[in-house]
């Protein structure tokens, strides 16, 4: 009869010290990781498309950025706190635009398709992090909010090869260019 310990063993992460820094996960952890992954990347393709498209749910058809909106005006425009001036000067303006929906739309598809995990970790830290600083102090808490919480998971999901399951993150990681350029894994 299997014991309690053995039962956990098989659930969580084991590091193997066969390959620098390789990480043995159970089925059911890289099974998780991938759906969270998934259902970060649609989150961040749900922004890029609702302002792209002007969905309805935080973006009406008339602000859309085909429209002619942009999609850091009204975010960046009601920035508060001890970054709110910066974030006022640059709030609709057309690269940072840009720049914005770029990013939604490069992450979000690289999360869905298990792709670039170590890029995605780096850029979407540096969003998430500029978002969260766009809010302080947020609204439900002293310091902490969801733009942090999405930080941490990115670099999870990295460090934890995220998109090898449900994903094409050994393909990608097998590309030559991924394999002469080694960060963008």
């Amino acid at each position: 009869m299997s014991s309690l310990v053995d039962i956990a063993r098989d659930r969580t992460a084991v590091v193997d010290t066969t390959g620098p820094t390789e990480v043995q996960l159970g089925s059911a952890t890289r099974y998780l990781l991938a759906g969270i992954r998934l259902a970060l990347g649609w989150v961040f393709l749900w922004a890029f498309f609702d302002k792209l498209f002007g969905l309805g749910h935080d973006t009406t058809a008339a602000k859309s950025w085909l429209n002619g909106g942009s999609p850091t005006k009204g975010f960046l425009g009601s920035a508060k706190g001890p970054f709110a001036d910066f974030f006022h000067a640059i709030a609709g303006n057309g690269v940072v635009d840009v720049l914005f929906m770029a990013a939604m739309l490069a992450l979000g598809v690289a999360l869905v398709l298990g792709i670039g995990m170590r890029l995605v970790a780096v850029v979407g830290v540096l969003v998430t992090v500029l978002m969260w600083a766009a809010v302080l102090p947020p609204a439900s808490n002293p310091f902490m909010d969801d733009h942090l919480v999405y930080a941490g998971v990115l670099v999870l999901l990295a460090l934890l090869g995220a998109g090898n399951t449900l994903g094409l993150g050994r393909v990608w990681a097998a590309t030559p260019l991924v394999r002469r350029v080694r960060w963008i894994a």
